[in-house]
């Protein structure tokens, strides 16, 4: 069985800018040559490798794990904690010769016997996705002998870019995990919700999971951070799915509500008013009276208290103008978290942001005037935060160059960020880490010099 990419991952329905027939996928498939921005490969290891008791198998020249692994800031608790290791088969030319299957074989067996996880996952790539090996029947193979889940994932990187990955991910969830197992009756409630795509950067799964617990909502499965593979499997039993990660993963919540009948709404976490809506709304998919009142003064008290807290940072951050240069979600939903603080965003990049992004962004953007950043190149960001009189730069760590060459200050707020920033606590931790970067004396200081 060798393993292929899905037709439909390429045009999910629910996203609006498939509604009308065309002639291109809207999911790119990659082109020789060309930097896609992350292959496949990359955006299925992301949504997978935070499953914390699993072994995560590279089938693959030792580069492609060099690529995927360790990108990520996700954090766990627990005894068993295997996401942290990276490991791949390591193909070599002679294995392109006389096949690897066996090598494959042979060393998943090992690392099973020696680390006893509760499942493995085997990422596909390009070289033996090339040469026909058949990496699902291995798995099936593996499966029966060692009596746990061997999940093969089709991530061959020539198949697309990141996003394309991500859904290929889900799509193995689906397919070999989810369903196969049913939970324990005390751990079910009313209210029982999963999330998908929170991978719990920096612990922000707790925080999450913190302010739906004080609301009386039961987080019975996180799709993917700090997950455990028997959550994953009875992650059917839920009332509701939210999806926090935009359109990534959205594919896997259409498929569980075709199946098991599950409803599903996209929330974000980031800042205090979208915080507040997101519990909200969960509490109104369950339409109990009990439950949205119960949330109601929860939201009430937790509002007063953050408010409080943020005060102090608001006042100074209040009118400060932001160019926030990320991707996704994020080129939205931190603006709400900004607007909280009482700051301006006079830009924000949109290369990977889908038409219902842009739309959020509009949301959020009462007056009109955030300016769209398709092109981020270091060029046009100095430009702009010139033009505009940026006083902070928000973007992923291979930007601060371009920040100190603008000599103002930097905040990494992508996935290597220092600090969570979702959920109530979230929203305070980035208000204290903009106002640390702006009062730093060491801007003063460059200015000076140059």
């Amino acid at each position: 069985m060798q393993l292929k990419v899905k037709e439909e991952l390429f045009d999910e329905p629910t996203c609006s800018h498939n509604i009308q027939k065309k002639e291109k996928k809207a999911c790119k498939t990659a082109v020789p040559g060309s930097s896609t921005g992350g292959c496949s490969l990359d955006g299925a290891y992301i949504v997978l490798s935070p499953i914390r008791d699993a072994l995560h198998v590279v089938h693959g020249p030792i580069n492609c794990l060099g690529n995927s692994y360790n990108q990520r800031t996700s954090e766990s608790k627990g005894n068993e904690i295997f996401y942290m290791y990276g490991m791949t088969s390591s193909i070599n030319e002679n294995d392109l010769i006389f096949g690897s299957e066996d090598k494959l074989k042979k060393g998943i067996i090992y690392a099973v016997n020696k680390f006893k996880p509760k499942g493995v996952f085997i990422y596909n790539t390009c070289v033996p996705a090339l040469t026909g090996e058949d990496i699902g029947g291995v798995a099936k193979e593996l499966a029966e002998k060692l009596n746990i889940p061997v999940v093969p994932v089709s991530s061959q990187g020539f198949s697309g870019g990141k996003n394309l990955g991500n859904k290929i991910a889900g799509d193995a969830l689906f397919e070999y995990v989810i369903g196969k197992k049913e939970p324990d009756i005390d751990i079910l409630t009313d209210y029982n919700i999963n999330l998908i795509g929170e991978y719990n950067i920096k612990g922000e799964l707790f925080l999450i999971k913190k302010a739906l617990n004080d609301s009386g909502i039961n987080l019975l499965s996180n799709i993917t951070g700090n997950a455990t593979m028997e959550e994953i499997m009875y992650s059917h039993k839920a009332g509701l799915n939210v999806v926090v990660c935009s359109k990534a993963l959205v594919y896997l919540a259409r498929k569980m509500e075709e199946k098991y009948g599950i409803p599903f709404i996209e929330e974000s976490f980031f800042g205090l008013s979208s915080t507040n809506n997101a519990i909200m709304h969960i509490a109104e998919s369950f339409k109990d009276a009990k439950l949205i009142e119960k949330v109601k003064k929860n939201i009430e008290l937790k509002t007063k208290k953050i408010q409080k807290e943020i005060e102090p940072y608001k006042k100074f951050l209040t009118g400060k103008r932001v160019l926030l240069y990320t991707g996704g979600v994020k080129s939205w939903s931190l603006i709400s978290a900004l607007n909280d603080l009482g700051m301006k965003v006079i830009a924000t990049g949109v290369k990977k942001s889908t038409e219902e992004d842009k739309n959020k962004i509009k949301e959020f953007d009462a007056n009109g005037n955030i300016i769209m950043l398709d092109n981020g190149n270091p060029v046009n960001l100095i430009k702009m935060i010139k033009d505009e009189q940026a006083d902070i730069l928000l973007a992923g760590g291979r930007n601060q160059y371009t920040a100190i060459k603008s000599l103002i200050p930097f905040l990494d707020v992508n996935q290597e960020r220092g600090n969570p920033y979702t959920s109530y606590e979230g929203v305070v931790h980035l208000g204290r880490q903009i106002y640390l970067e702006l009062n730093s004396p060491v801007y003063d200081v460059i200015r000076k010099a140059s």
